[in-house]
């Protein structure tokens, strides 16, 4: 039982930990994208669509949540509309859908999840050290393969041991 327990709460936490990492995407004819795509109450969320067209009027509701409509406006980052609300405090936790309309009449909605904590506050901070051989494809320090080491050490000693003996016939005059 207690394992059962502990398996759920596991595969719970992974999944809104996916939920938080991935950005909604609405259905209908076009899309929007929700940053983040789960917030805590009192946080900002921002709408991106790239469904509208240049000359359109876009409008969204988030009245769902209870923050009301607001405006898109046209973004210079490949012609997307883009907008902004704040999830009230008093937001229940809870999937809420978003709406987002072109004046041509284009319909999007996407699905915004509320929850208790922020993503972020939850996240520990903890500094992380790096470890290993850096893989750069060009060699580097001692990797983690002993043949490809040995290998290189074994070309740079031969290399070094030509060049000595080619500096020592030049020094002799031996007309090299």
């Amino acid at each position: 039982m207690r394992t059962a327990r502990l398996l759920t709460g596991t595969a719970l936490a992974v999944a809104s930990a996916a939920l938080c990492a991935a950005p909604a995407y609405g259905a209908g004819t076009g899309s929007i994208e929700l940053y983040p795509g789960a917030v805590a109450p009192g946080a900002e969320v921002t709408v991106n669509t790239a469904s509208c067209e240049a000359d359109d009027a876009v409008t969204g509701d988030a009245g769902a949540v209870g923050a009301g409509g607001f405006a898109l406006i046209p973004s210079a980052h490949e012609g997307d509309a883009v907008g902004r609300f704040e999830v009230p405090p008093s937001a229940q936790p809870g999937t809420y859908e978003i709406v987002v309309r072109c004046s041509s009449g284009t319909r999007m909605t996407g699905d915004l999840v509320v929850t208790l904590t922020s993503t972020q506050e939850s996240r520990p901070q903890t500094q992380v050290h790096p470890r290993g051989s850096v893989k750069t494809g060009v060699g580097g320090a001692l990797g983690p393969d002993p043949v490809q080491t040995a290998a290189g050490v074994a070309a740079l000693a031969v290399a070094a041991a030509g060049g000595t003996w080619l500096l020592h016939r030049r020094a002799r005059g031996d007309g090299i």
